[in-house]
């Protein structure tokens, strides 16, 4: 399996839990689909399929772990940029999943949501996530968040603009904007930053991904494709978290 990571820190504390750092939340860029499948020879389908089976056993994993939130880069405001029969086969496999699956999620105390911009897929599909996170709402195990038509640029701007829209109407003076501010006007405003992301494939960027979120997380990238990311993957990964020391721009101790 490959592997290794850049780093930084993160704005969140993780936790001690059975002598090692569990990083609270996690966020995930999964990729590599498409190299699996024409690997294999295979149409791109068959690969988001089969990477739709490693986002269940990566749910498996965080919960088993005591991770309490894990975040997927599921559908990036550039991926409408693909062929239509991509985004289709996209969309549809969201879908079933959601019909699916929903029910074992749910069993498992897991809370579904979703960032970004849902409203850009069809009205059938939107319902679907809307019931989906209503349905998962008390949920507490675990909170699983689809980033579905994001980015992490516009994450920041519609947050600008909601401040701009304050100063505007004479709520917010200008001088009261902080970090603290913007951050509670993003999407992810319910939830604590990141600390460690993972992205598989061998690349190593963060593709517009949590941008401003991610300021402090340690950085993990695998040579793994997607498809073939498991529970021991899941682990080393979390291994090599537990082995950072996190300084939060301090000097070490």
């Amino acid at each position: 399996m490959g592997s290794l990571p850049q780093t930084s820190t993160s704005s969140l504390s993780s936790r001690e839990g059975e002598g090692a750092a569990v990083p609270v939340h996690v966020a995930m860029i999964m990729d590599g689909n498409g190299r699996w499948a024409r690997s294999r020879n295979l149409p791109v389908a068959a690969g988001h399929r089969k990477g739709a089976e490693a986002v269940q056993d990566c749910v498996r994993s965080a919960i088993r772990q005591g991770v309490r939130y894990l975040t997927l880069y599921a559908f990036s405001s550039e991926n409408w940029r693909r062929s239509a029969e991509e985004v289709g086969d996209l969309t549809s496999l969201l879908r079933f999943y959601l019909r699916h699956k929903l029910n074992e999620l749910h069993e498992q105390g897991v809370r579904l949501r979703v960032i970004g911009e849902p409203e850009r897929f069809e009205g059938a599909l939107r319902e679907e996530l809307r019931r989906a996170e209503a349905k998962t709402a008390s949920n507490t195990t675990l909170t699983l968040t689809l980033a579905l038509s994001y980015g992490g640029r516009a994450d920041i701007v519609q947050a600008a603009r909601r401040l701009a829209d304050q100063v505007a109407s004479g709520t917010l003076a200008s001088s009261d904007i902080t970090e603290e501010r913007l951050d509670q006007a993003l999407q992810t405003s319910d939830m604590p930053d990141p600390d460690l992301v993972i992205r598989t494939s061998g690349e190593c960027r963060l593709s517009n991904f949590l941008l401003w979120q991610s300021a402090y997380a340690e950085l993990v990238f695998m040579d793994v494709l997607w498809p073939d990311f498991g529970e021991a993957e899941f682990v080393q990964a979390l291994s090599h978290f537990a082995g950072r020391q996190r300084r939060f721009g301090g000097r070490p101790a």
